[in-house]
């Protein structure tokens, strides 16, 4: 692969990913509106405000491949998520379609779904149920994927992130987390399925507690090799459980499902 593009490269996650994925293409570029220092040898810095169409094809102008973890990542007021999160996505997918459709990787939630309870095992045909604005944001993305490749063939994988970081951080991540390597693993079966179409994925690692059903993503050959059962006696050690009558312990989105909407 000549260029991939990763947004919302400064953050989190997008910093992992930077690091993990920099022999996957001869060109990594990376955007975000956010302080991405200097560029290596391999990568190409762009600030990009998503909310910009005319820079958003700048962006995506030449690239192979996009993991699209760019926008808004936690609840917020719905003007900041209008624009990366809906307006932005618009822009991403009419500049893909514009330059080839090379194919995305669409960092989507848990947050879909976060108003089933914990102890609901959930498959990919269950209705969307989304605990605020910054899921329901990710519903849009996963309707603006699934209208581009129904309409333009556009291939699109849209992963239902739970929890990913180096470990989990709290007791409910226990069931959503999905460890840095597991998604690196991921991104490379979805670069390199023949046929990508446009699936969902639960972004999860091979954990003890998990409550969701990935068998219809099961021809990309994903095996996720990690457990969050590893780091269980850790967080007994050093957090209280949460209330039983808490969001936190009812709902698959834990606390996005009690807060209210930011005005």
């Amino acid at each position: 692969m000549k260029r991939l593009l990763i947004t919302g490269a400064a953050g989190g996650l997008g910093r992992g990913m930077r690091r993990r994925l920099a022999d996957r293409a001869e060109i990594l570029r990376l955007s975000d509106l956010a302080n991405l220092g200097d560029a290596a040898p391999h990568e190409e810095i762009m600030p990009c405000d998503l909310g910009d169409a005319a820079a958003v094809h700048r962006l995506v102008e030449g690239c192979d491949a996009i993991l699209h973890l760019g926008g808004i990542s936690v609840e917020d007021r719905f003007a900041p998520i209008l624009n990366a999160n809906i307006l932005g996505v618009y822009n991403l997918f009419e500049a893909a379609r514009a330059h080839g459709r090379p194919r995305i990787i669409f960092a989507s939630s848990n947050h879909t779904i976060g108003y089933y309870r914990q102890d609901q095992r959930l498959d990919v045909t269950m209705p969307l149920r989304p605990d605020g604005l910054y899921g329901l944001s990710k519903c849009f993305g996963e309707g603006m994927a699934r209208l581009y490749h129904d309409k333009f063939g556009q291939e699109t994988a849209l992963v239902r992130i739970g929890s990913c970081f180096e470990a989990p951080r709290n007791h409910r991540m226990l069931s959503s987390w999905m460890s840095y390597d597991d998604f690196v693993s991921l991104i490379d079966c979805c670069l390199r399925a023949p046929l990508l179409g446009c699936p969902i994925i639960w972004g999860v690692s091979d954990n003890d507690s998990t409550w969701w059903d990935n068998s219809a993503a099961a021809y990309l050959g994903w095996r996720p090799k990690d457990n969050a059962e590893r780091f269980r006696a850790e967080l007994d050690r050093t957090q209280p459980r949460p209330a039983p009558d808490s969001a936190a312990a009812l709902y698959q989105g834990g606390p996005f499902a009690a807060d209210g909407i930011h005005t």
